[in-house]
């Protein structure tokens, strides 16, 4: 493989077609490169890092994913989000350990979306009251973008069904 984001492909591919073993050499093979490149000084390398954690389904990496999420970059935050959505579609967990820095991001990030991208990664999260108050008070606040107010109120009405307060 001649870089990160082309053995990520591989994995992420692995990783849908079952082929665990394969999956596993990969992130052997990787993990050191992965760690060095998300610490890089040019972002667009840290983006490809973090992004590449979620298709490696790298779970040990969650601390350094945490890291990705308060980035100074948007382009990296987003590919945190990205990572930690993929992760977290079986895990909700993931999504629960990071909800309050998650709830930080959907309201306050500067980047609308960066915002998105946290609103869709709390969808894979438990159904909390809190998360779907924010979410609600998003989709109906005039003030804010069109596309953020929608995918708000979408997953507002999702984690509602799902099992939170009607």
């Amino acid at each position: 493989m001649s870089s990160l984001a082309d053995a990520a492909a591989q994995a992420d591919a692995f990783a849908e077609g079952g082929s665990e073993r394969e999956l596993s050499q990969l992130r052997a093979q990787w993990d050191d490169e992965l760690e060095a490149q998300a610490r890089a000084p040019d972002f667009r390398e840290r983006a490809v890092a973090y992004r590449a954690i979620g298709q490696f389904r790298f779970r040990t990496k969650r601390e350094l994913l945490r890291r990705g999420l308060e980035d100074e970059s948007p382009a990296v935050r987003g590919s945190a989000l990205l990572a930690l959505e993929k992760l977290s579609r079986d895990h909700p967990g993931d999504v629960n350990d990071v909800r309050s820095l998650l709830h930080e991001i959907v309201a306050r990030d500067g980047n609308e979306a960066v915002r998105r991208l946290a609103v869709v990664a709390l969808k894979n999260g438990s159904a909390r009251p809190d998360t779907i108050q924010i979410l609600r008070s998003l989709g109906e606040d005039d003030e804010q973008p069109r596309e953020l107010r929608e995918a708000a109120a979408k997953v507002a009405q999702f984690l509602r069904r799902k099992g939170g307060p009607k």
